[in-house]
């Protein structure tokens, strides 16, 4: 697998615990092949004391990259998700050598930025956010949208709108005017 990693530079140390280590105390990686975990089931059980033995506090992000190189997997897989599970570990599953080396390019490459660099962007202004809201409902387009909140001002405007209100707005058919009053009037659990 190290000669698949191509992107980031590679430092070998005696005395590490962890197979990878990305940072001093940013990420730490056991690496596991499937083939190998059906040989010797205790492995990585053994490997991961040893990583809470050393220092139980020391990593921030504990991962076991796992190398799936047999076909029959399923048990196994089973087994070693929950040892990771149970010890705090994150399992990765790469299923090639190239694979697996870009998975530690990237836990490098990302191992001083914040969890900021991968959440979703959420939209601080009102239209984008009511688009993206009253568009998920079934045959409601962009325009609509417009139409829509231009007409009653904003989405509490328009949820209050009766049948004959929303029937007015240019564009709004019957079929949209039924599909929007369900969808308003539906409740937010099913009962």
């Amino acid at each position: 697998m190290l000669k698949s990693v191509r992107n980031v530079g590679l430092e070998f140390r005696d005395g590490l615990i962890p197979d990878y280590v990305m940072g001093e105390t940013s990420c730490c990686v056991l690496f596991l092949s499937v083939r190998y975990h059906l040989l010797h089931n205790t492995y990585l059980e053994e490997r991961v004391q040893s990583v809470k033995k050393d220092d139980p506090t020391r990593y921030k992000t504990k991962l076991v990259l796992c190398f799936v190189d047999v076909d029959d997997n399923e048990v196994a897989l089973r087994e070693i998700n929950r040892v990771a599970l149970l010890s705090d570990f994150t399992l990765v599953l790469a299923w090639s050598w190239l694979e697996a080396a870009r998975y530690l390019e990237t836990f490098k490459a990302y191992e001083n930025k914040s969890a900021t660099i991968i959440k979703e962007k959420v939209e601080a202004e009102f239209l984008p956010k009511a688009n993206d809201v009253l568009t998920s409902i079934r045959s409601v387009n962009k325009t609509d949208v417009i139409t829509l909140l231009s007409t009653f001002g904003t989405v509490k405007g328009l949820m209050n709108a009766s049948m004959e209100e929303l029937s007015l707005c240019p564009g709004v058919g019957a079929k949209k005017v039924r599909q929007l009053l369900e969808t308003f009037q539906e409740p937010f659990t099913k009962q």
